[in-house]
C-alpha cells in the first residue's frame, strides 16, 4: 500500500459498502491483508524482535501502524459478532490479533460505565469478555498486544463487581497469571494494574511488583518499573518510596531506573548510588 491516508480512506469507504451485513472474521482479515505495507512490515519485525532467539520470534506483521488498525476496529466492531473474535485472535498476523483485542476492549468499556457497573446483565457480559480474553491470552504474544488490552479489560474487571467471585477469586486468578509459564500472561498480571491505580487502588501493583521483582526477563523488569513509576505518579509517591526502601537493593537496574523516572534529579541520584 503506497497511497497513504487518502488511499486508506478510499478503502474504508469500499469496506463500508461491501459489508452491509454482519462482518465475518475472514472478511476483516482479507481487508487488513489488502492494506499490507512491506516496508513498514520490515521495520515492525525488527522493532518487535521477531528474529531467532528474540522474544517475538515467529511473530508476523502486515506492516500496519496502530492508528490504521484502530480505524479498522472503528469500522467493523459494531457489525461483528463476538463469536468472530477468536478467529481474529488465532490469526497469524500481529495486527489482526490487535484488532480482535481492541474489539474486546471496545465492548468491555461500554459495559463498564458508572451506570452499568452493578447492572446484572452488564456484569455477566463483562465476565464473558474477561473469560474470552484470558482463554486466548497466549495470543496476545507481544508486549504491545498485552499493554493495549490488559489494563482496560483485566485491570478494569478487578475494580468492578463480578459474578465469578469476589476478592479471593480475583487474587487467585491473578496469582495464576503471575505464575504462568507464559511470559505474556505474566506481563498481563503486572501491567493490568495501571488501571487499578488509575482508579486509586495500589494493592494490586504492590502485590505483583513484589512477585515479579526477580523475574529473569528484561520485558518484565520494564513492566515492573513502569507500574511502580505509575504508583508514585497516580497514587502516592510515599508508597513508592516505602516500596523502594524495602526492595531497591534487589531490583534490576532497569526496574529501578523506570521506577524513579518521575522523581527529581537529586532523589534519583540517591537511589542509583545506593543501590
Amino acid at each position: 500500500m503506497d497511497g497513504g491516508w487518502s488511499s486508506f480512506a478510499v478503502n474504508c469507504c469500499i469496506l463500508e459498502i461491501l459489508f452491509v451485513d454482519m462482518m465475518k472474521a475472514k472478511d476483516i482479515i482479507s481487508y487488513m491483508e489488502s492494506l499490507r505495507d512491506d516496508e513498514q512490515r520490515r521495520v515492525l519485525m525488527r522493532f518487535f524482535k521477531t528474529g531467532p532467539g528474540e522474544y517475538g520470534y515467529g511473530d508476523e506483521f502486515l506492516g500496519l501502524k496502530v492508528p490504521v488498525t484502530r480505524e479498522v476496529v472503528a469500522l467493523v466492531v459494531r457489525d461483528t459478532s463476538l463469536a468472530e473474535v477468536p478467529q481474529l485472535l488465532e490469526c497469524r498476523w500481529h495486527e489482526v490479533r490487535l484488532c480482535g483485542l481492541l474489539m474486546l476492549v471496545w465492548h468491555f468499556e461500554r459495559l463498564s460505565t458508572r451506570r452499568l457497573a452493578t447492572d446484572g446483565e452488564a456484569m455477566r457480559r463483562r465476565d464473558e469478555l474477561l473469560t474470552l480474553y484470558l482463554t486466548y491470552g497466549h495470543r496476545a504474544n507481544n508486549w504491545d498486544l498485552v499493554d493495549m488490552s490488559a489494563p482496560k479489560i483485566l485491570g478494569h474487571w478487578l475494580m468492578l463487581p463480578s459474578a465469578l467471585g469476589g476478592e479471593d477469586y480475583k487474587r487467585q486468578l491473578m496469582d495464576e497469571l503471575a505464575a504462568s509459564p507464559c511470559l505474556w500472561k505474566q506481563r498481563m498480571s503486572m501491567v493490568c494494574t495501571w488501571k487499578t491505580m488509575q482508579l486509586g487502588d495500589a494493592s494490586w501493583c504492590l502485590r505483583y511488583a513484589e512477585r515479579h521483582l526477580h523475574h529473569p526477563h528484561d520485558l518484565m523488569h520494564k513492566a515492573v518499573g513502569w507500574m511502580l513509576r505509575e504508583l508514585g505518579k497516580r497514587v502516592s509517591m510515599d508508597l513508592l518510596r516505602d516500596f523502594l526502601a524495602q526492595h531497591a537493593h534487589e531490583m534490576s537496574r532497569t526496574t529501578l531506573r523506570y521506577a524513579i523516572e518521575k522523581m527529581d534529579e537529586e532523589e534519583r541520584k540517591t537511589y542509583l548510588i545506593s543501590s
